[in-house]
């Protein structure tokens, strides 16, 4: 055979961007099924693919991860997930993977998908602290196993983006990777609501974005010291800011000074 005939052919380029929609914090159970059909609503007819940050149940239980699947009924997009926290209250999280797997949902827990040929890596993450006031593993064996469950998750998304050859990789978490998207927040509680420990993974492997949720009073944006854009997403920090989604338009990653986002705000 010709070695030129065995050369892969260039992908073609993306016709148009891709419009990313995240939101986490829904907290069914808690929030009602009605609201959240609305929300999903508004997204379905604004976004490609639609981007999940945890918290999707308030007590992680099967009955209101159905509700958050009922929800979705009338979404045609792409949907891509992970759980946070309180999805994990119950000890039933197979069983919500399961349901939502049912329903299509691309559901990463330190692994990675390509959807419309963006790459998407997604983790829970954890807490333990940030800079110089991180957790250290020292001490009775009960913090040595919280820190080490903050290394372990961290050392899962290194592996999801190490194996994603995509040029845009989109990580979702559930916890704050850096401290700004955090403030506004008790500071007493840094420690349990993210980790610095995640971002060399990030800006090793040239994440693209980075959406989460879990600090409900924190702030919308900030950026890791590499200029990766980290967006909060919880629901109601969105709400309080008039907005109901944080939308991100993909494009080809020519490495970004701090400062270029691409993200916008949606009051629909």
């Amino acid at each position: 055979m010709d070695a030129a005939a065995s050369t892969p052919p260039a992908p073609a380029e993306r016709s148009r961007p891709i419009r990313i929609a995240a939101v986490g914090d829904l907290h069914a159970g808690r929030t009602s099924q009605g609201e959240l059909v609305e929300l999903f609503a508004r997204l379905g007819r604004s976004a490609d693919i639609l981007a999940l940050c945890g918290d999707l149940t308030h007590q992680g239980r099967p009955d209101q991860m159905r509700e958050v699947v009922g929800a979705l009924a009338g979404i045609e997009v792409p949907i891509v997930a992970v759980l946070g926290n309180h999805d994990h209250e119950s000890g039933e999280a197979d069983e919500l993977v399961a349901i939502l797997e049912d329903r299509g949902v691309h559901v990463l827990d330190g692994d990675n998908t390509v959807i419309e040929g963006i790459g998407f890596a997604g983790i829970k993450g954890f807490g333990g602290g940030f800079g110089r006031f991180s957790i250290n593993p020292a001490g009775e064996p009960r913090l040595r196993e919280f820190v080490a469950e903050a290394v372990d998750q961290a050392l899962r998304l290194e592996d999801a983006l190490r194996t994603l050859t995509t040029d845009e990789k989109v990580v979702l978490m559930h916890y704050a990777p850096i401290p700004a998207t955090i403030r506004g927040e008790p500071r007493e509680f840094y420690p349990l609501l993210g980790s610095s420990r995640f971002l060399p993974p990030l800006e090793t492997y040239d994440a693209s974005v980075v959406f989460h949720g879990h600090a409900h009073y924190g702030t919308p944006h900030g950026r890791t010291p590499g200029g990766i854009d980290v967006y909060n997403v919880a629901l109601p920090l969105l709400q309080r800011n008039g907005e109901t989604v944080r939308r991100w338009t993909g494009r080809a990653p020519e490495r970004r000074a701090p400062g270029d986002g691409r993200a916008e705000r949606s009051t629909e």
